[in-house]
């Protein structure tokens, strides 16, 4: 987690080949509970952070590393909410 955007970027490039216009990137740090995204978005790449002070984030199953998220699940990601819980309307509900 103290991988900077250089090298955040570099280890993107490593595993997929490039970085695609319009995408984002996530890292995690075992515990769940700090994550990193990296957002190329068409003009430039940045870099933000969160930590969690309770509770962890939830991941897909083993056996499928990638998961796509909606635009809305992103946008509630970088707002800081629950984005696990943002439907395709954009609308927060339980699962």
């Amino acid at each position: 987690m103290r991988a900077g955007t250089d090298t955040a970027l570099a280890r993107v490039v490593a595993v997929f080949g490039a970085a695609q216009p319009h995408h984002a990137y996530l890292f995690a740090n075992k515990r769940a509970n700090r994550l990193k995204v990296l957002v190329h978005d068409g003009i430039g790449i940045w870099l933000a952070a969160r930590r969690l002070h309770q509770g962890k984030f939830v991941w897909p199953a083993t056996g499928q590393p990638n998961a796509g998220l909606c635009r809305a699940q992103l946008d509630a990601l970088v707002l800081g909410l629950p984005w696990q819980r943002v439907g395709q309307d954009g609308v927060i509900t339980v699962i």
